[in-house]
């Protein structure tokens, strides 16, 4: 598992662990429940070319086999912006942190995951298919990461592996509750404070339900992909963005 830290990363090691699961799990912070819910929490940067192989090492070196990959890690542009607010080494910090992490954790993971007919789970974003300008970088990389998922889907299908991606929409996490983030930049823009705004963020950016998706949420879908009840799915892209994208 990656990404696990806090969030929907957190929420996902919580649930699997009470499916029964036991959790190899990388953060670049290993937080107090992070460590409670999984000993084998590791810290390291996932950026890097040799953690993910090692994330991998350790996870068979004390289990002695791979069931499930969880990929969950994304990088944000350096800094959010425009097309032509991003330079290259923006582009690379994104591709590098977005990209790379999932593609180098499968490399490493996939020999063990296709001797035991094991499952993938990557998580991307409705960004990958509804791109905003504010984050381009981010969406043609989340995009990139769908694209995988379907393409692993259709290489090792056969030989019993399952890829499965979903794309949560807006999740109610810190990012939106956390101040100077993107949640603090609408309630400025609306002139109340953060805590008076939240509830509204949704609803003002074309969520239908008018609710953040809860990491929990994201949680039971991984459960659900990695179960195998129902075993013939699998190259598909579960969207949980209450109804942002509609027919699209």
């Amino acid at each position: 598992m990656t990404g696990a830290g806090r969030g929907i990363g957190l929420a996902i090691v919580q649930a699997l662990v009470r499916e029964g699961y036991a959790v190899v799990a990388a953060s670049r912070t290993i937080t107090g429940a992070l460590k409670e819910l999984a000993p084998d929490a590791l810290e390291m940067d996932l950026g890097t070319p040799e953690a993910p192989e090692q994330l991998v090492r350790h996870a068979l070196d004390r289990h002695g086999r791979i069931d499930l990959l969880v990929n969950n890690v994304a990088g944000t542009s350096t800094p959010p912006g425009g097309f032509l607010q991003l330079d290259d080494d923006a582009w690379q910090h994104t591709f590098t942190m977005t990209l790379m992490p999932t593609v180098r954790t499968t490399r490493a993971a996939l020999p063990s995951l296709l001797e035991h007919r094991g499952a993938v789970v990557n998580i991307s974003s409705v960004n990958a298919r509804l791109p905003q300008p504010r984050l381009v970088a981010q969406s043609a990389l989340k995009a990139a990461v769908s694209n995988l998922g379907k393409a692993l889907a259709e290489e090792f299908g056969g030989r019993g592996l399952r890829v499965n991606t979903i794309s949560p929409g807006p999740v109610l996490t810190d990012l939106w509750t956390a101040p100077g983030g993107p949640g603090d930049m609408f309630a400025r823009r609306a002139g109340v404070p953060l805590e008076d705004y939240i509830d509204q963020i949704p609803s003002s950016i074309g969520v239908s339900t008018g609710q953040f998706t809860r990491p929990e949420e994201i949680a039971d879908l991984v459960v659900f992909l990695a179960s195998g009840r129902v075993a013939n799915m699998s190259g598909t892209e579960l969207v949980i963005d209450g109804g942002m994208l509609k027919s699209v």
